[in-house]
């Protein structure tokens, strides 16, 4: 079998509504916040896609939440492209971009705790992370029974 041809590059304006389908559908299921089509289009420069050819088939996010704390977010693969090193490659790259902004700590909060454990994050109390409560659980449906958990990885 052939190995994929995965390239993971900065996401375009062109890549807008193919996000907002992609993170609809874990919004959908309760796994991911929903993000609208205008909401995208401004966060744009944020998100990294995974692209097969000419298919986008995965995406992930880079948010500042302090100067030394950036958050992985919305973070997913298309039906049929789990389980193949895809989300990893992503992390990789959303990993680099903060090698190169200087930002030492990356977490996310999410329900693939072995996922995350497998690309060098630590589960953590959630609580560490005042700047994220502020910035997003304040909004989210969840807020006062969030079931997510927290990881952490350290750069060297």
């Amino acid at each position: 079998m052939q190995a994929l041809q995965v390239v993971c590059r900065q996401a375009t304006s062109g890549d807008v509504e193919t996000l907002f389908q992609l993170i609809k559908g874990y919004a959908e299921k309760g796994i991911m916040l929903p993000r609208t089509r205008e909401a995208l289009a401004r966060m744009i420069d944020t998100f990294v896609v995974a692209e097969i050819g000419d298919e986008v088939v995965g995406c992930g996010a880079l948010t500042r939440l302090g100067k030394d704390l950036v958050e992985i977010r919305s973070l997913g693969m298309s039906e049929g492209y789990k389980g193949l090193g895809i989300g990893s490659r992503l992390v990789e790259a959303l990993i680099e971009q903060a090698r190169e902004q200087d930002i030492p700590k990356i977490m996310a909060l999410t329900y693939a705790v072995s996922f995350f454990e497998k690309n060098g994050f630590s589960v953590v109390d959630k609580e560490i992370f005042p700047e994220k409560v502020w910035k997003d659980c304040v909004n989210c449906p969840k807020q006062l029974a969030c079931d997510e958990i927290a990881v952490l990885k350290i750069l060297n």
